[in-house]
């Protein structure tokens, strides 16, 4: 599945976790301040969270996780693809979002933010594969 197999994939990999973490982090402090402090309804806050996010999961994997990886790409353009394929995820964050409250009754702060969490967990393998096969590809 990688051209680079080994140590530095696994290595990779790690650091995408751990960035990704502090990019949940933000996204589901986010999510909740917008939604429970400022009253923005769930899709919504779901949107914006979810750009604040990429926007912090862009600049830490550029310079903590793909940091050798040189794609020829100018930053704008790098971003622009970046920004395209969390636009995809994003899709599947809503829709997520969607199944969780309104067709599994999850509408409580509480079980919208686990539903938050779970709808992260299962867009960060297309955000982290995307990144690797394509935007960063060596």
């Amino acid at each position: 599945m990688f051209k680079d197999n080994g140590k530095n994939s696994i290595r990779q990999f790690i650091s995408y976790f751990f960035v990704g973490g502090v990019s949940a982090l933000v996204e589901w402090i986010s999510f909740y301040l917008l939604g429970s402090c400022l009253g923005i309804q769930y899709l919504p806050a779901t949107g914006l969270a979810f750009i604040i996010s990429t926007t912090t999961n862009w600049f830490l994997g550029r310079t903590i996780t793909f940091k050798g990886s040189q794609t020829g790409r100018n930053k704008a353009k790098e971003i622009v693809l970046v920004f395209g394929v969390s636009a995809i995820g994003l899709l599947g964050n809503l829709a997520l979002m969607f199944l969780f409250v309104d067709i599994m009754r999850m509408n409580t702060e509480l079980l919208k933010l686990v539903g938050k969490i779970a709808s992260t967990g299962i867009v960060f393998i297309w955000n982290y594969l995307s990144r690797k096969l394509w935007i960063y590809k060596k």
